[in-house]
């Protein structure tokens, strides 16, 4: 036999209780537990005698959305492509020489030709990008180190250590050779520059010498109206 505690609040009085013996393994009587029923279950049990309903969309209304939604989409389109700019529309490509008879057409000083009627790249007014910041021509600029002055300080094509393209077989310039019949000799066999039958561009209009001419300016005469090589005051 054994006692049974209980709280006060229950029972004042201890309960005995008796605890017969476990000879024969008593086992629990067996218990057939169902399986609670699902809720679908039910509902299609009760839909079952009843008819069904099935949706359909309505296609209007889908569409009428949609062709709202591209249209926003368009608007916003459009105001991006007027934010970043329009792509500007080239002219289409000509071949053959322009109106001038220059051929290609970027080689025409009256079509490509700045204001001062000069190469644009080559003109000093306007800033040409081929002008360094010492007046010349960037590639010939000896203080800039063009690509067209070589490790003599000369122009390599000019140049005959370096074996300039320019150097003829007698050691001469030979666009300057009288034997080679270069280009800038004339029929009277002077340089054509220099020739007066010729109208060389090196004459002035008072068939002098450009650079040598007082009256136009030139170059060679100094301030003191002297040949600038021959002038003893600029020589001091």
């Amino acid at each position: 036999m054994s006692t049974i505690w209980h709280p006060p609040f229950v029972s004042g009085v201890p309960i005995v209780v008796k605890e017969e013996p476990d000879d024969h393994h008593h086992q629990p009587p067996a218990v057939n537990v169902e399986p609670p029923a699902d809720e679908e279950d039910e509902k299609s049990e009760d839909l079952a005698g009843k008819m069904s309903t099935i949706w359909r969309p309505n296609l209007d209304r889908l569409y009428a959305s949609v062709a709202e939604m591209e249209g926003s989409e368009s608007e916003e389109e459009d105001k991006d492509v007027t934010k970043k700019g329009v792509k500007r529309k080239r002219a289409p490509r000509t071949k053959g020489p322009c109106e001038h008879g220059v051929k290609p057409r970027s080689r025409c000083k009256v079509c490509s030709a700045c204001p001062h009627g000069k190469w644009r790249r080559r003109c000093k007014e306007c800033g040409g990008a081929s002008i360094c910041e010492h007046g010349r021509r960037r590639h010939s600029c000896k203080e800039c180190g063009g690509a067209s002055i070589c490790q003599h300080g000369r122009r390599r094509s000019q140049c005959k250590e370096c074996g300039g393209s320019q150097i003829c077989v007698h050691d001469r310039i030979r666009a300057y050779c009288k034997e080679c019949g270069g280009s800038q000799i004339c029929k009277h066999a002077r340089q054509r520059s220099h020739c007066k039958e010729c109208g060389g561009s090196a004459f002035c209009e008072h068939d002098r010498i450009r650079s040598r001419c007082k009256e136009c300016g030139g170059s060679d005469v100094c301030e003191h109206d002297r040949i600038r090589s021959t002038c003893k005051e600029c020589k001091k």
